[in-house]
């Protein structure tokens, strides 16, 4: 049975920094592309970033790149995502996901206000 379990969200004041975690079971994770989405209230999901699976190459949304840094360790199983320089724009829940087989985790929100 495959999961995916989002860490890491929280408050933070405008300008400070989260790291999101996601860690994956039940499939090879280090055989697929991931992705981190995010969801703000009443506007349609959003592609933050996606990392290939084994280049370790990375693709950045417009409203994230130069701020947002995905990574991955395979070994862990585990997808990253580094946010720096946080925006009150950038409030949202962040999901992990598996492109490929269109697997989701629950979510993690991330709230930046002051």
């Amino acid at each position: 049975q495959w999961q995916l379990v989002e860490s890491g969200g929280g408050l933070v004041q405008p300008g400070g920094s989260l790291r999101l975690s996601c860690v994956a079971s039940g499939f090879t994770f280090r055989n697929f592309g991931m992705r981190w989405y995010r969801q703000a209230p009443g506007k349609d999901r959003e592609l933050v970033a996606h990392i290939y699976s084994s280049s370790n190459k990375t693709i950045y949304g417009q409203s994230t790149q130069g701020r947002f840094t995905i990574s991955r360790d395979n070994a862990k199983n585990t997808l990253y995502l580094q946010m720096n320089n946080l925006k009150p724009e950038d409030t949202a829940v962040y999901y992990c996901s598996v492109p490929n087989k269109n697997y989701w985790g629950q979510g993690t929100q991330v709230t930046v206000s002051s």
